[in-house]
């Protein structure tokens, strides 16, 4: 059996906040010493002794009493004008203890607490874990007028990764190459996107299927990444990048600046009738299409006459190239730091002395302009000032560079047999928009197919959303809101459900009664109200 050996205090937690929040502790093992719990919310079964915490950090032996250290957070909606629509809970703080904060305040309007005014997260929740007992919360609550269900809970979750998406046009690292964490493989990339490469890290195959350290760094990064703090990883045959969500990339130990506006062809379409009379041949150098003025249709449409260029790579269709360098870190996310070495030459009788051309980046970080000389040379000059302002907006059109961090987590068995007996009843709810599932109040995307697939922004749950278990597995908060009919229908636990008010004085139904610690987080700005999803209530 596992025990943990912190003993100097708790993380993060005042003794009257744990002692506010106890949980049942499991049956006694025979053999266990009679000076310690075990805990059964995953399955490790940490022995724990009196002042200790399990090896999760997250529940603990306090006067022989299980606890969990975390507090169980709330959203609350604010109105107009930045008042909270909610004062009247836990604004004491956490030295008051949770059942001072329990006690209504004056102010309070006396109302039973409606589905549009708070909402009860997963986060601190507790798990349904072993599977045989009902989510800790199953609060019934109204909206617009309808009875409401919401079944709350943490999921322990060892099928889960994270999908990464990286605003850069530099080379990370080919398709398919593994990324690392630590030094242990955690991931691999995968496809280019317009102005963005992706990452999967995580997976069951890491968190289980290789070597110890492998799952524990697998781990590591996962929770590092959906709390929103930043993270190292090599990526092999490529670059080092840092990442955290809602920040920029910084690739190679460059922070980036800028996502790009488009392809190389699309930047010549999007602005060639701005630079068709200040130039007489515009490139635009990218990775993956590069883009030529006077060739692509948009230069054809507006008059412009041959350049004579001759450029290098592939050619797909008039002004479009593929493969001019190899994939790098230079202009347009290859491998040059000279834009003239994809030109092979000029056509003798088409080009001219003296002609006008403008090198660019996708993103205008990178900018040159040249003009041909008696021998159809290019020569590097100053750029005129009304072509740097059309290079300036190229850069303009461009967004922040920034690193979106997307948890995917495959519901499985725990989850829905907190809900109901008949868990594919819940998933065929899901599917027939029935049920709302949100992730710590933020939206979830449900895919298709089988299962309960969910995925959701990690920038839009609250912060510290994820926890880990030593099986190795993710914690993250679930929660499934539906019409209290529909929940019925289902075969959910209705002997579990009982009011918003009482979750809020009494905490989750196996707490004996006792008050559990909590914390209140308004609702994201962009995130829709979780209760009174449009087609559970039309």
């Amino acid at each position: 059996m596992t025990e943990h050996t912190k003993t100097d205090g708790l993380p993060g937690i005042d003794m009257p906040v744990l002692a506010d929040a106890q949980l049942r502790s499991a049956p006694r093992s025979e053999r266990m010493s009679t000076a310690k719990i075990e805990c059964n919310a995953c399955p490790v079964l940490c022995q724990i002794s009196d002042g200790r915490t399990g090896a999760c950090d997250r529940y603990a032996n306090r006067n022989g009493a299980l606890v969990r250290v975390d507090p169980v957070v709330l959203l609350r909606r604010e109105l107009a004008g930045g008042q909270p629509a909610l004062v009247a809970f836990a604004d004491k703080g956490a030295d008051a203890g949770a059942e001072a904060a329990a006690e209504p305040q004056p102010d309070w309007n006396g109302d039973l607490l409606l589905a549009d005014e708070v909402f009860v997260t997963g986060l601190g929740a507790s798990t349904t874990y072993p599977d045989y007992k009902p989510a800790p919360f199953i609060v019934a609550s109204k909206a617009q007028g309808v009875d409401m269900v919401t079944v709350v809970t943490e999921g322990i979750f060892s099928y889960c990764s994270l999908k990464v998406k990286i605003d850069t046009d530099r080379f990370l690292g080919p398709e398919q190459a593994n990324v690392r964490y630590k030094g242990e493989v955690v991931g691999h990339v995968t496809t280019a996107e317009y102005g963005s490469q992706m990452l999967s890290l995580g997976g069951v195959h890491h968190l289980t299927g290789g070597s110890k350290k492998e799952g524990r760094m697998t781990l590591e990064v996962m929770q590092l990444l959906g709390n929103k703090k930043p993270a190292e990883c090599t990526i092999d045959g490529g670059s080092t990048v840092v990442v955290q969500a809602g920040k920029a990339p910084i690739v190679g130990g460059v922070e980036e600046q800028r996502m790009r506006v488009g392809c190389g062809s699309a930047t010549i379409g999007i602005f060639a009738r701005q630079l068709r009379d200040l130039c007489d041949e515009v490139v635009v150098v990218d990775d993956h299409i590069t883009g030529v003025l006077t060739e692509h249709q948009a230069g054809r449409c507006l008059g412009m006459g041959p350049s004579g260029i001759q450029m290098r790579g592939r050619k797909s269709t008039p002004g479009r190239y593929f493969q001019v360098a190899n994939p790098g870190t230079g202009w347009g996310g290859t491998d040059i730091a000279d834009p003239l070495s994809i030109i092979e030459g000029w056509e003798e009788g088409v080009a001219r002395p003296g002609l006008r051309m403008l090198m660019t980046s996708t993103t205008g970080e990178h900018a040159q302009w040249f003009v041909l000389d008696d021998s159809l040379q290019p020569v590097e000059q100053d750029m005129p000032a009304e072509v740097r302002r059309v290079v300036e907006r190229i850069g303009e059109n461009c967004e922040p560079s920034l690193c979106t961090v997307l948890f995917l987590g495959g519901a499985g068995g725990s989850l829905r047999a907190g809900v109901t007996e008949n868990p594919v009843l819940l998933t065929r709810a899901i599917k027939n928009a029935l049920v709302n599932v949100t992730l710590g109040g933020a939206p979830a995307y449900v895919w298709p197919g089988g299962g309960i697939t969910v995925m959701a922004d990690v920038m839009r749950m609250p912060d510290m959303s994820f926890g880990t278990v030593p099986t190795p597995a993710i914690v993250a908060p679930i929660e499934f809101t539906m019409r209290a009919s529909d929940f019925a229908a289902l075969g959910g636990h209705t002997e579990q459900v009982f009011s918003l008010e009482e979750a809020l004085k009494r905490g989750a139904w196996h707490n004996d009664g006792a008050p559990q610690a909590r914390r209140w987080e308004a609702l994201d700005p962009a995130n829709p109200w979780p209760i009174g999803h449009a087609p559970m209530l039309g």
